[in-house]
């Protein structure tokens, strides 16, 4: 019997997949007027295979944080857990809530060490940050008294609102990547998803148009895409909380679509000189 030598043994050994992990999704999510909108469509799919057509890529992880997952299934659910325990910890040892981009920063930390290997992760959350204190915010900012004595705690405070409160919305990847903005749109459908949202999307909007305009890009990026499909699932984040919306099943959407093309082209044929 032969002896694997200790360093030999200490490596992990890469197991070789039967078939090529391939991933497939629309998730989306935007900043506007009335608060933040996420949305996904619900088909999980291995491949050209449909291996679930209802499954749940908008995961609550607090009152006032939700995240969509794309990536592989196993390995966003197994993160996401971890996130929601990391954070109920934060809060018990703290007394408070950790605020939107200091968990997208905790996130970020803890999937940067598997950069470069299998895992395959990208969260987008979609939150709202109440009014912290101006140590919650020095935390957030990366500071403290110590090392930067020149930030005073008026000037940390007045900013307070500016920075730390309001709708927040922030994209962490598996590589360790942490971007924030407005609008993102992530998976196998998000160029789609982009075309409609870049042609419609403005802060003034309603919560009816928000809600109808995410709905439209999901739709879109689904007729268009074969791995994305099924049905949407709706959040809104406000001040108060998340809400969700109850599950649409797009084959629906799709009729309706088709009635209001056939209403345009017999208005257009109506004008038409005979």
């Amino acid at each position: 019997m032969t002896q694997i030598p200790s360093s030999q043994a200490s490596q992990s050994v890469s197991v070789r997949r039967p078939f090529p992990l391939s991933h497939g999704t629309t998730t989306l999510g935007f900043i506007f007027q009335g608060g933040v909108i996420a949305a996904a469509d619900t088909r999980a799919s291995a491949g050209g295979l449909v291996a679930c057509p209802a499954v749940h890529k908008i995961t609550p992880i607090h009152s006032h944080l939700v995240v969509t997952s794309s990536g592989s299934g196993a390995d966003c659910m197994l993160w996401e857990r971890i996130l929601i325990r990391e954070i109920r910890l934060y809060q018990l040892r703290h007394k408070r809530r950790l605020s939107i981009r200091g968990t997208a920063k905790l996130l970020s930390f803890m999937l940067h060490p598997f950069k470069g290997t299998d895992v395959c992760v990208a969260l987008t959350l979609c939150g709202w940050d109440k009014d912290d204190s101006v140590e919650n915010l020095e935390e957030t900012l990366g500071t403290t008294d110590d090392c930067s004595p020149s930030v005073s705690k008026d000037v940390l405070s007045k900013t307070n609102l500016q920075c730390c409160s309001g709708p927040k919305l922030i994209y962490v990847c598996s590589d360790g990547a942490r971007l924030q903005g407005d609008i993102f749109s992530v998976g196998s459908g998000s160029p789609y998803a982009y075309g409609v949202l870049d042609g419609s999307l403005r802060w003034s909007l309603s919560k009816e148009e928000a809600i109808s305009l995410a709905r439209e890009a999901v739709f879109r990026a689904t007729h268009r895409d074969a791995y994305s499909g099924n049905n949407v699932d709706l959040f809104h984040v406000t001040a108060e909380g998340w809400k969700q919306r109850q599950r649409e099943d797009l084959k629906e959407e799709y009729y309706r679509d088709m009635e209001k093309k056939g209403k345009k082209i017999d208005l257009k044929m109506q004008k038409l000189p005979k």
